[in-house]
């Protein structure tokens, strides 16, 4: 016995009781049936781990204002929050391509049969002329009694087609469609003048034959003068008139019957 009292007296020491066991045991209750935890009370106070110095920043306090956040950076007074301001901005007729001085060449030139074309402003891709020069036409069919708006839109249609065809076959450079119809609608010009005969006199007699004549040869000669002139086709432009006369023939005999 005295050996074993010295080996207790040399065993390491703790803090722990029989009385601490009991405060940790599960409590049961017959009534619920339910094993109830005791609550255990914790020191939140001790330390749970060491932190290297210099890896734990203070964290800065917010100086911003809620719903305005702070910017990027600072614009200066020359500079603005925007590439560039709206006057340099070129106009919107300009953006959406038209331009009223190529239109006024363009008529100009068709209205002058024998005026030298020039190239450069044909070849631009405008609509905005050869639509209204469509709408007008049809109006003038309208005031005779002709509702004819969908023939001229169909014909003018499979018109463009075939000559973007046609004209890519013959020259060397090749066109774009958009081109041959701005070329198509702005020589329609002509043809308006001949539904506005219609208006006032009857077309069906001698009279009305000859000047229908002379309004497809006249759309016929300025359609062929700018497609030569654009496409650098010297020499071929009996080639291109007589296929525009056949599409200027099918809007006259629209006008007259």
């Amino acid at each position: 016995m005295a050996g074993f009292d010295n080996l207790n007296a040399d065993f390491y020491q703790s803090s722990y009781s029989v009385d601490d066991q009991n405060q940790g045991s599960y409590a049961y209750n017959e009534g619920e049936g339910q094993a109830k935890t005791p609550y255990v009370q914790y020191d939140y106070s001790q330390n749970m781990g060491y932190a290297a110095p210099g890896m734990m920043q203070p964290q800065q306090p917010y100086s911003g204002q809620i719903f305005q956040p702070t910017p990027a950076f600072t614009p200066t007074a020359a500079q603005s929050m925007y590439g560039s301001s709206f006057d340099d901005e070129p106009p919107l007729l300009e953006e959406l391509g038209i331009n009223f001085d190529h239109i006024w060449q363009k008529t100009l030139t068709v209205l002058h049969p024998m005026k030298v074309a020039d190239g450069s402003i044909m070849n631009e891709t405008d609509l905005a002329g050869p639509m209204v020069f469509c709408l007008a036409f049809g109006a003038t069919l309208l005031l005779t009694g002709k509702i004819q708006f969908g023939y001229v839109y169909g014909i003018s249609a499979i018109g463009c087609m075939a000559m973007y065809c046609l004209l890519n076959l013959m020259s060397m450079t090749g066109v774009s469609f958009g081109c041959v119809a701005s070329v198509l609608g702005y020589c329609l010009l002509p043809m308006i003048l001949l539904s506005s005969f219609g208006v006032l006199f009857s077309l069906q007699g001698l009279m009305g034959i000859i000047i229908s004549a002379a309004i497809i040869g006249w759309c016929s000669q300025s359609a062929s003068k700018i497609f030569i002139s654009a496409l650098a086709m010297d020499g071929q432009q009996l080639l291109v008139a007589y296929p525009c006369a056949l599409l200027y023939g099918v809007f006259a005999l629209i006008s007259v019957f």
